[in-house]
């Protein structure tokens, strides 16, 4: 099946709504068990200083989404993904990142947005995250001790930054779709 980028839109509720009732390590995401909800998200991904990119299938369907926070002040921004649970295993969601990250590094002058630092993080429980976050070319460089709270559990936070300089990912990027 061809996968491929693009802006999330809102019509893409209903699919949002899926990806959030697929499995339940989806509520660390967001409260979204409506379609009402479900808009109320999209809406969210669409704010101004948010570039959120809808992973497609060949159908264009959104089965997951790469969103940077953008903070123009600082040409920084904070990176944050999700799949649908049906769709995850298959190295999307690196590709997917590897697309959005490379773009928003990418200078304004060429199709970029021009920023000069991208961070994530990760909870340590979640190694997947973290082959994601490396596969898109961050580097670690820190650990925030007990930062969520989880079934009563402190939860520490592993820390992840990418800047222009660094080693391009040799992760093959999704393609964007043509408008």
């Amino acid at each position: 099946m061809a996968y491929t980028l693009r802006p999330v839109r809102p019509d893409d509720a209903p699919a949002v709504l899926a990806a959030f009732a697929s499995h339940p390590d989806m509520a660390r995401q967001g409260d979204v068990h409506t379609l009402a909800d479900a808009e109320r998200q999209v809406r969210w991904m669409l704010a101004d200083n948010l570039r959120a990119t809808a992973i497609v299938d060949a159908d264009d369907v959104l089965i997951g989404q790469v969103s940077i926070m953008i903070d123009t002040l600082n040409r920084s921004g904070w990176v944050s993904y999700w799949m649908h649970a049906a769709h995850r295993g298959q190295g999307l969601m690196s590709r997917a990142a590897v697309a959005a990250c490379d773009r928003a590094l990418t200078p304004t002058t060429a199709d970029g947005w021009g920023l000069e630092r991208l961070e994530l993080g990760h909870r340590v429980n979640n190694p997947a995250s973290g082959a994601v976050a490396a596969a898109a070319g961050f580097v670690r460089e820190g650990r925030e001790r007990g930062k969520f709270l989880m079934d009563g559990e402190r939860i520490d936070v592993l820390t992840y930054g990418r800047l222009p300089a660094d080693p391009a990912p040799t992760t093959e990027p999704l393609p964007w779709r043509e408008r």
